[in-house]
């Protein structure tokens, strides 16, 4: 019988109730009716992603954060179809849920790298959190751009808007449709930046005593880099930049990590989760400064390819055995900061609080 968990232990290798390895990449966590739900990325069966990204989007339920039962994949590959954005070839990445009160429906949205490197937004839906999810809307180029990573938000008054990296520029902020299903022609730029590594991408929405934030990696492939936080009343509105919220991080590297998700725990006043992926688990501690590379060999006139930097074959992609990042977000007059805990537990942080 699987042990169980007692604790949360970052950087380590987690297993469900069944002994396997959780496959929830790039993921979030929906909170619903007394139960945590945990879904991303399966990766399962993937060891090398030039022959296979992804297995569906997998999902698992638990009711203290540190057990997880796996509730299957709950939107699945479209193996017989080359063309569909849910082959398994195609890139599918960190996908969102949002809950529709008004259509009664779970909305899923997942980032879709398609051929010739043209990305876009497919949709799919179901009426209960679970799924399946069926696609209803296959292909999404928000206000015609090239779309990257992105969060999903959910306003007090029920709309909602998409944050995403338009590719290799700047972040968008872009309303959705009533539903949820498309998104609107009411969208803000914000974060301009030159080029990788300094364009901002996987956005994670938070919201906190009245006040909003979003915490957001660089851009160099998988490999781990220094995380930026901003604040802001109106997400349509300034931003205000706060720096890197990693306390003691000496290389930078978000402890060797990409954010993916800032969760609010329920049963606590002041307890929010930053979720990240430890994408690559071989990296050599003694390896160069990534981003020093990635400034000296991306040419953005040339669109460099990323994944292709010398740099990589450092690693294998076998990113099934990526390991999670959890650590809990203290906040120092209003700011974010992320210190390393080797184990913790929800309980002592409670206590702390």
């Amino acid at each position: 019988m699987m042990k169980k968990y007692h604790s949360i232990k970052p950087g380590k290798p987690w297993y469900d109730t069944e002994g396997k390895r959780i496959q929830a990449h790039g993921g979030a966590i929906l909170f619903w009716q007394d139960t945590f739900y945990w879904y991303g990325e399966n990766k399962e069966g993937v060891t090398d992603e030039k022959l296979l990204w992804h297995n569906g989007v997998r999902m698992y339920s638990s009711k203290d954060l540190y057990n997880w039962k796996d509730e299957g994949v709950v939107c699945a590959t479209h193996p017989e179809d080359p063309d569909s954005p849910l082959h398994p070839y195609s890139k599918m990445d960190r996908p969102h849920i949002l809950y529709n009160d008004k259509t009664e429906k779970f909305v899923l949205w997942m980032k879709i790298m398609g051929k010739d490197k043209i990305q876009y937004m497919t949709v799919a839906t179901s009426d209960k959190i679970t799924g399946p999810y069926r696609i209803v809307n296959e292909t999404i180029h928000p206000g015609g751009m090239n779309s990257g990573d992105f969060d999903l938000v959910k306003h007090e008054d029920g709309s909602a808007c998409i944050v995403f990296e338009r590719v290799h520029s700047d972040m968008i902020v872009m309303d959705l449709t009533e539903d949820y299903l498309d998104t609107t022609t009411r969208y803000s730029v914000h974060l301009p930046r030159k080029c990788p590594p300094y364009v901002r991408e996987a956005p994670a929405v938070f919201h906190r005593q009245g006040k909003n934030y979003i915490i957001t990696s660089g851009t160099t492939a998988k490999f781990p880099n220094a995380s930026e936080t901003v604040r802001y009343d109106d997400i349509h509105g300034d931003w205000e930049e706060l720096g890197d919220p990693f306390v003691d991080d000496v290389k930078r590297t978000s402890f060797d990590s990409q954010i993916s998700c800032v969760f609010k725990y329920p049963y606590a006043e002041d307890l929010y989760i930053a979720m990240g992926d430890r994408w690559l688990t071989d990296l050599p501690e003694d390896r160069p400064d990534i981003t020093a590379i990635f400034e000296s060999k991306y040419d953005p006139d040339k669109k460099s390819d990323l994944a292709n930097f010398p740099l990589y074959s450092l690693t294998a992609k076998n990113t099934s055995l990526a390991d999670y990042v959890w650590l809990p977000v203290k906040f120092v007059d209003g700011v974010p900061k992320i210190e390393w805990l080797d184990e913790w537990t929800i309980e002592d942080q409670i206590a702390k609080s």
